[in-house]
């Protein structure tokens, strides 16, 4: 099968649907498919082999030149394509994270209605390359935050379209008013030219079904799998206090103050065991303010010589520092679509204390691998903490299970199995 799936860049962050995109692809490939990796706006950043093609449409650069400036909406090819140089287009893209709010609402809808939009002239490209060089037997579209495209592409192809949900509400709901309402209608109304949709999460399919109108049963669940490869090691026995850990972007949204304030109501515990707290992932510089706030607390709180603060860093370092906690807790504020670095750390026999909502419930019901505590509650969490502290054999049992689940059903090769599935159901398998 000929397959041209569409991802999003993440102007230089590590990016779950990025990565989430990246082993799906990569699965796909080794399944026996001709799969193509289509990054937009920028290069995607992953810390696995990176398998996506280098040419990258709708590039950054281009896309805000013809936002701001109308004569960039007339500008000849051959000056794009050196504005979507991939290296031009990594290097301006740490500066994207500092662009107003409302300056990102007019671009996003302004993308969203697509050949009536500003970037006319990156749909008619995209949809031309994906006609006359791609000529894929299904395209799929990593969220439909960039569903513009949509309309011109079956205009000009007759394939099957999927859309994969794994977290779009998140930006919409980002926006201000009535930016906002406007984008979420022009993605409902898009969504009537997508021929089915894959969620991350039962949970999520459920949501996402209400919040854009779409029926359920044109929405398929394929839970995100790992490449386990590098996971799953013994972890060494080492003479240390127990340790808390945080794998995930470093952002409030993602509720590290949470897992500060709960691992300061643990220390303040009568009789409480000694713990420490280890913090790694990616930081935008935008967010280097909320961490050093979150510091001082931990140092006011004479916490300071427990906790440690790791650089984000590449795959096999990833698995090292989850080889050097004990549990992991990540107490999103938000609900969340898929829950990678739970997979992650119950990949290496790292049990995890998550909130008790969002696609967190399934995950931890289908591998047996943590506890649910109340969701934005620093009290609860920290008793949770205190649970999987105290009670080490209940934590082995967590981690084992957890670990043998993860394998088992949540690898790469079943994700991508479960994504074919749900393709043969819009492309006939051609005969031999």
């Amino acid at each position: 099968m000929r397959i041209a799936y569409i991802t999003a860049g993440a102007a230089g962050m590590f990016c779950g649907s990025c990565m989430h995109d990246n082993t799906l692809v990569t699965a796909l490939r080794a399944r026996g498919h001709d799969a193509l990796l289509i990054p937009l706006y920028t290069p995607i950043r992953t810390d696995e082999p990176n398998v996506s093609q280098k040419r990258v449409f709708f590039g950054g650069i281009n896309v805000y030149l013809q936002q701001k400036l109308s004569w960039f909406r007339h500008t000849p090819r051959l000056f794009d394509r050196f504005l979507d140089w991939p290296r031009l287009l990594s290097w301006v893209s740490r500066f994207a994270l500092s662009t107003r709010a409302d300056e990102l609402a007019d671009l996003a809808i302004s993308v969203l209605k697509g050949e009536h939009g500003h970037q006319r002239k990156e749909v008619v490209k995209l949809a031309e390359w994906l006609s006359n060089e791609e000529k894929p037997d299904i395209v799929v579209l990593s969220n439909v935050l960039i569903a513009g495209v949509v309309p011109e592409i079956k205009r000009r192809i007759t394939v099957p379209i999927l859309g994969t949900l794994q977290g779009d509400d998140l930006f919409l709901e980002g926006l201000p008013e009535p930016s906002r309402t406007e984008a979420v209608e022009l993605v409902k109304d898009h969504c009537r030219h997508f021929d089915g949709f894959i969620a991350t999460s039962a949970y999520y399919a459920d949501f996402m079904s209400g919040y854009l109108a779409i029926p359920r049963e044109r929405l398929h669940v394929v839970h995100p799998g790992l490449n386990l490869s590098g996971h799953g090691e013994a972890r060494p026995e080492r003479d240390r206090p127990f340790t808390i850990g945080y794998f995930a972007r470093i952002c409030p949204e993602k509720g590290l103050h949470i897992l500060v304030d709960a691992f300061i109501l643990l220390r303040q515990m009568p009789d409480a065991p000694p713990s420490r707290l280890r913090v790694s992932g990616w930081m935008g510089g935008n967010n280097k303010k909320y961490f050093d706030k979150l510091r001082k607390q931990l140092e006011s709180a004479g916490l300071a010589d427990s906790f440690e603060h790791v650089e984000s860093p590449d795959h096999a370092s990833k698995v090292r520092f989850l080889h050097g906690i004990d549990v992991l807790s990540v107490p999103t504020t938000y609900r969340e679509p898929k829950g990678i670095y739970i997979l992650e750390a119950l990949a290496n026999g790292v049990p995890v204390v998550q909130p008790r909502h969002g696609s967190f419930p399934e995950l931890v019901e289908a591998t047996g691998g943590g506890l649910l505590v109340e969701p934005n509650d620093a009290h609860d969490l920290a008793r949770g903490l205190r649970h999987a502290l105290e009670n080490v054999a209940h934590r082995r049992e967590m981690g084992h299970k957890g670990k043998q689940s993860v394998h088992l059903h949540f690898n790469m090769d079943r994700m991508a199995e479960k994504t074919e599935a749900v393709f043969r159901h819009y492309v006939p398998e051609k005969p031999p």
